[in-house]
């Protein structure tokens, strides 16, 4: 129960204390170098006519912007809706079936910004995203921005309480990366809205890794921040499924923890500083939580035996779960999306998939390609 506590409150109080000490702030200014926009689409169509509109709508001189499409097998009209863009300055790469990694990495090999501006296809970025994430790289320091991405919960009327869990979720985790950013660099950043250096990607061999964390990370591992930008803004609809997200969540933790294992010498805080102390709270004790949960029920059961304090500690554990429990009964009911009982429900969800994601990884199955949960 410590470790538990260590990562969800322990952390962000050491973050906290360490950055009133040696905060290191970002020499930002207006600059316009040439970007690339690079999407990695599989089966879109119903989002990449909105997905390159948005794009294309943004504020940044056109002729400092090209888009790159990087259809990964796609069997819809994704392909064909995207041709049509072609005399906007968007490039379709139609591509066999491989996994988004492989898909990325074909479109940077096309690509020919200075700066790559990796986004999904169903995030809509604000107008002055693309001004905000460019503004870091004044700072030749930084290699990486991150962006901030923000669930649009009015789009999810009719879906279960998911959406205010991983809202809540997602707020906790912003702040993390804030908090991280202030110190030198984030952990790593996430797939909606993200910028690098083109001269720093790396090809990643093995495509069965969580992209946004193997491509970001590898910025810090060469020698350059990755900061966090809350003024670049990018919106998507939040899960409207508990099942959707519960496998989503299986899918990321599995490569996520499979890109961990290929970038385990970051782990060295000799060698990279605090990153190393970074990754190791925020990812892999984060990611061994579910194992910490179930060795404390049990030696908590066994204390309680012969503690009267102990037995106190073993009610609560079991009605956080109770609360739990009532959450996921009360999934697509009002009484779910009180907090008091989506959150237990999402924590226990989010660490189940974990758990299983986990299990996956040691048994040898690796994810490889991708499917993204729309409906």
């Amino acid at each position: 129960m410590v470790l538990c506590f260590y990562v969800y409150f322990g952390y962000p109080l050491l973050l906290e204390v360490l950055g009133i000490i040696r905060r290191r702030d970002v020499n930002k200014k207006d600059t316009i170098p040439f970007i690339s926009v690079i999407i990695a689409a599989y089966n879109e169509e119903s989002t990449i006519t909105e997905k390159l509109e948005n794009t294309l709508s943004l504020d940044y001189p056109k002729d400092r912007l090209e888009v790159v499409v990087a259809s990964d097998g796609s069997t819809d009209k994704t392909e064909e809706i995207v041709s049509r863009y072609e005399n906007q300055g968007v490039r379709l790469l139609p591509l066999s079936r491989s996994g988004k990694l492989v898909a990325l990495d074909q479109a940077v090999k096309q690509a020919r910004g200075e700066v790559l501006v990796f986004t999904d296809a169903n995030a809509i970025l604000e107008e002055r995203a693309l001004r905000e994430l460019a503004s870091n790289f004044y700072d030749p320091e930084v290699g990486g921005v991150c962006g901030n991405q923000k669930y649009r919960l009015e789009q999810n009327p009719n879906g279960d309480c998911a959406s205010e869990g991983e809202n809540l979720y997602w707020t906790y985790d912003k702040w993390i990366k804030q908090l991280e950013s202030k110190l030198g660099s984030t952990i790593a950043a996430d797939g909606s809205i993200y910028a690098i250096r083109k001269h720093l990607f790396v090809p990643i061999s093995d495509p069965a890794q969580a992209d946004d964390f193997a491509i970001s990370a590898r910025v810090v591992t060469q020698g350059y921040r990755l900061v966090y930008e809350p003024e670049a803004v990018s919106y998507e609809n939040p899960p409207i499924s508990s099942d959707l997200e519960f496998w989503r969540k299986v899918r990321v933790a599995n490569q996520s923890m499979n890109g961990i294992l290929h970038l385990r010498e970051a782990l060295n805080p000799f060698k990279y500083g605090f990153y190393g102390i970074e990754l190791l709270s925020h990812k892999v004790l984060r990611y061994l939580v579910p194992f910490f949960l179930l060795i404390a029920f049990v030696i908590n059961i066994l204390l309680s035996l012969d503690s009267d304090f102990y037995k106190i500690i073993l009610l609560l554990q079991i009605l956080f779960y109770v609360l739990a429990f009532i959450g996921y009964k009360a999934r697509n009911l009002n009484l779910g999306r009180v907090k008091i009982f989506y959150g237990p429900f999402y924590f226990c969800l989010a660490n189940i998939a974990v758990l299983l994601g986990a299990i996956y990884l040691i048994s040898g199955k690796r994810i490889t390609t991708w499917l993204p949960e729309r409906e």
